[in-house]
Order: structure tokens, then sequence, then C-alpha cells
């Protein structure tokens, strides 16, 4: 379906009521503020209506005390920054309301009542049948129309609603779902923040253990090291007594081979001797050494 602007736009104080109006748009709901109107920490302004729902959808187990809009403190996210916004006891209604921007609705609205600044004339016009205003929606093809192309156009058999009803209706569920999001993400940066605090007790944690490993392997070394000392100092002590007794011996043995060698030399010397009565004289002490 292709429509077209009927109007003429009105560039002074119009396009001047249009910047405003843009100015005074509630982010949750997408209208026009309802007061009382609230400023948050951050200066971003919001129905109370619609913060209020904001705070209840990211806090869905904190209960309501006196009226079912009254919540009890806690916290919600600025759904323009993303800023925390902490709650006291009062919850919704102790934030403080933004006179200056209910003032400034106020004269909005009264002058946007002059004919000259009216958006009654702003009417989407059907480009199929001249003159005749978009005015219905089409269900079964889900487009604004006219009500010519519903009697005799191409809406002929669809199943058609009044547009305001289905603006309004598509407009609520647009504002629970910006409500949902904003709920969500604040869900979402909850459980990031969770995380990271739990990314940091692992690694505190880790940093601990790996302290306390450190320090017990180092005793261990030092326990170790210890006792390789006072072995290597058994083992030296028993070397040197082997040593000793082995060296010992060998010279034992060694005064016994040179006695023994002089022993031969001199029986070599007896055994040389010509005369028998001689021989005979050293030959008994010799073979009894």
């Amino acid at each position: 379906m292709n429509f077209a602007l009927g109007y003429k736009p009105l560039l002074g104080d119009l396009n001047t009521m249009d910047s405003l109006e843009k100015q005074l748009i509630c982010p949750i709901c997408l209208e026009m503020f309802t007061k009382p109107v609230v400023i948050l920490p951050c200066q971003h302004n919001l129905c109370r209506k619609c913060a209020n729902d904001v705070f209840q959808a990211s806090n869905p187990l904190w209960q309501s005390r006196g009226s079912a809009s009254m919540s009890t403190g806690g916290r919600f996210r600025c759904p323009s920054c993303r800023h925390e916004v902490v709650l006291d006891r009062h919850g919704v209604y102790g934030l403080q309301r933004n006179l200056l921007v209910e003032n400034i609705i106020d004269i909005y609205k009264q002058e946007s009542t002059r004919p000259i600044h009216t958006k009654s004339e702003q009417h989407l016009l059907c480009e199929e049948h001249e003159e005749e205003k978009i005015n219905i929606y089409c269900l079964s093809c889900e487009t604004p129309t006219c009500s010519m192309c519903k009697v005799f156009g191409a809406h002929k058999g669809c199943e058609v609603a009044p547009l305001q009803n289905i603006y309004k209706r598509q407009k609520t569920e647009l504002s629970d779902g910006i409500a949902m999001l904003v709920a969500g993400n604040d869900r979402v940066q909850a459980m990031i923040s969770q995380l990271e605090e739990i990314c940091r007790t692992i690694e505190d944690n880790g940093r601990r253990q790996k302290q306390h490993l450190c320090e017990k392997f180092d005793s261990l070394y030092a326990i170790l090291e210890e006792k390789k000392k006072e072995l290597v100092l058994c083992i030296s002590r028993e070397q040197d007594e082997k040593l000793g007794h082995v060296r010992s011996l060998i010279r034992q043995h060694g005064d016994h081979l040179e006695g023994a060698s002089k022993l031969v030399e001199t029986a070599i010397q007896s055994m040389e001797e010509p005369q028998m009565a001689v021989f005979l004289q050293s030959a008994k002490e010799l073979i009894k050494k």
C-alpha cells in the first residue's frame, strides 16, 4: 500500500514544536512524558510509571509495600545511558520530580492546541484513492490502508481493524518489549559483574595456591638438602675409615714383603756357600725364618 502525506509542512513554528516534542518523548513508552516526570542521577528523565515498570522488571523478586506500584528500594539502569540508579526505601517515589520538564509539557500542550500547530491536520492519504485518509489497518496484510481499499480495492476480502486500536496495541507491545529488553540487559550486566568477580576470585585463589605450593616445595628442598649433606658426610667418614684400614693393610703387607725379599736374598747367598760346615751353621736359622 503506497500512501503520502496530505498536508504541506509549516516550516516555522511547526518545525520548532516538532523538535521540542522529540525532546519530551519518554524512551520507555515512546510517548510524551506523563506527569509526574522523574529525573535520574544521570540527568535523564522518565515517566515515574515507566521508571517503576523498568525497576519492577529488573527486580522481579522485590516485594511491594503499600501498593503494587511502590517499590521498596533496589537498583536499575537508565535505559538511555546504562548508568546504574540506586533507589532508597521509597523506591521510584524517592526520585526527584523534574518540574521544569513538567512545565514545558504544559506549555507545549497549550501551544499545540492552536490550529496552526495541531497535528490533527497531518493525515496520511491513500495514493490509490485520492483524498482518502489512511484510517484502518489490514490485519491480513499487516499494513495501514483506507476505507475505499477495504470496500472496493486490494483489501476487499481482508480482516481490518481501526487504525487507532492497532496503533495503541502495537505501541504498548513495543513499550513492553523495550522494558523487557532493558530489564534483560540489567540482568545480563549483573551476571557479567558476578562472572568477573568469580574470575577475580579464581585468580586470587590460584595465586595463593601457587604460593603455598612453592613454599611447601621450598621447605622440602631445604629438608632434602640438609639430609643430603648428612648422608654425604656419613659416606665421607665411612670412606675415610675404610681407606685408612686398607692402607694400613697395604703398609703391613709391604713391610712383610720387604722382609721376605731380604730373607730370599740371604737364603740365596747361603745356598752359594761352598763349605758345608759354614752352610749348616746358617741354614737352620734361615729355614726357621
